[in-house]
């Protein structure tokens, strides 16, 4: 990697570390193998979304382009959002692709993901799934992300109800994984969602 980019990224790790607004929002980035373009993110759930308080794991991976181009995020953490892939963890957001800046920083790109968990945006999806319960039934929306989020990011809010349905499958045999994407799918209707697993 160009000394460039591994000297401005020093600095930005710095500056994560040290910014009262980093402290306060809950983000962090590390270089867990000594490699300035692998990095580790974290963002916490903003308060009032059914990602409270969830710990998102994000790679990171810088190009050596940076800062001209902008860095190639994706959550490694499954999240039930119009916005982000609950397959892949791929994002749709546009300071990742053409709105990007040169003086933007690898702060701005948490903070922005963090915005994007409080104000998803249905109508430019990167999961249409997610983006059609959404808009078309909201609640069951409410209910599968919180669940993931207390699930795959150490959120606290359990709800013995959906648990509940979840293993109702996995007593039929079926992977607990699987049984909790269908049930997700099918918003927690678990006819539908084995009808789902069986064809």
């Amino acid at each position: 990697m160009a000394n460039i980019a591994t000297g401005r990224i020093q600095r930005e790790l710095k500056e994560v570390m040290n910014s009262d607004e980093a402290i306060k929002n809950q983000i962090k980035i590390e270089f867990p193998i000594n490699d300035f373009s692998k990095l580790q993110g974290e963002i916490i759930g903003p308060p009032d979304t059914p990602y409270e308080g969830g710990k998102f794991k994000l790679h990171i991976e810088v190009p050596e382009t940076y800062p001209f181009n902008p860095p190639r995020v994706k959550f490694s953490t499954k999240i039930w959002h119009p916005n982000i892939s609950s397959v892949t963890g791929a994002i749709c957001l546009d300071i990742l692709k053409d709105q990007w800046a040169a003086a933007m920083t690898l702060r701005t790109v948490l903070l922005s993901l963090q915005a994007l968990l409080a104000s998803p945006e249905p109508d430019d999806p990167q999961d249409a799934v997610v983006a059609q319960q959404y808009k078309e039934d909201h609640d069951a929306f409410i209910k599968t992300a919180e669940h993931w989020t207390t699930v795959y990011a150490d959120g606290s809010a359990k709800n013995q109800n959906l648990e509940e349905k979840v293993r109702q499958i996995v007593e039929m045999g079926f992977e607990e994984t699987c049984a909790r994407e269908a049930l997700s799918l099918s918003c927690w209707d678990v006819e539908k969602a084995i009808e789902n697993l069986m064809s």
